[in-house]
């Protein structure tokens, strides 16, 4: 017996399961030091959904993927160990957090409702916004994966976007972001779609991105949408004085 636990203890699996597992205790545990823990529960499950999509997009793909990884107040992440093939491939793998991650929110939003649980709606709301911000077009969020399917210099868009954001809600994690966008948005800068290996990895089909770019324009307006209705309901609770 002794001998099966320490096979177990040793083998990469359980530590990669360890790693995942630690690191989502921990991540409830400081939320729930501000926020309560059936708040740092759901919102923990929220990312864990999100970065799922992710996993099981890049699994459908054939690429090598760890399992999710999460800092409190940074997020979570799961590392691509193979580089996607072609820009539909990081564009297919980058949809399927805030895809999952959607609908998860969604669910969570219309049960919330029935329950009239406030909690459940502002688990929601979270997960909407959480959803919405990786929409940004700009590395290292999925915004930047999607769109990358119309070439990497339409990353520029996102740059007001996220000056923006800091503008109205100064926050030091932007400003990594900004340091980890900095040289992919230098390298599109340089982009030239006609080097070969340009060709190779950026050149899809038109119907393909539109496709993407149909998903994307949807998804954010579904999501701002959500996001909205959900704040207002929740503005409405705190001016009545009340909730559940």
């Amino acid at each position: 017996m002794l001998k099966l636990l320490t096979l177990l203890l040793s083998s990469a699996k359980f530590a990669k399961l360890a790693v995942t597992g630690g690191t989502m205790l921990l991540s409830v545990f400081v939320y729930a030091v501000f926020f309560g823990w059936w708040y740092a529960v759901g919102f923990v499950l929220m990312l864990l959904l999100h970065e799922l999509g992710h996993y099981i997009a890049a699994r459908r793909r054939g690429l090598d993927v760890g399992l999710p990884t999460f800092i409190p107040f940074v997020g979570a992440w799961v590392q691509l160990k193979d580089r996607p093939h072609d820009a539909e491939t990081e564009a297919y793998v980058g949809l399927g957090g805030p895809l999952l991650g959607t609908v998860a929110a969604a669910a969570v939003y219309y049960l919330g409702l029935d329950r009239d649980s406030t909690l459940l709606v502002a688990i929601a709301y979270a997960g909407f916004i959480l959803n919405l911000f990786n929409l940004i077009p700009l590395p290292p969020f999925d915004g930047g994966r999607i769109t990358a399917v119309l070439g990497p210099r339409i990353w520029f868009l996102g740059v007001p976007i996220l000056v923006a954001l800091f503008l109205y809600r100064p926050n030091p994690l932007l400003l990594i972001v900004a340091l980890l966008a900095g040289p992919q948005l230098l390298a599109a800068w340089r982009h030239d779609p006609n080097a070969p290996e340009a060709k190779a990895y950026y050149e899809v089909g038109r119907a393909i991105r539109w496709r993407y770019t149909t998903w994307y324009l949807g998804l954010a307006a579904f999501l701002a949408l959500m996001a909205y209705d959900a704040h207002e309901i929740l503005a409405g609770i705190r001016d009545a004085g009340g909730g559940a």
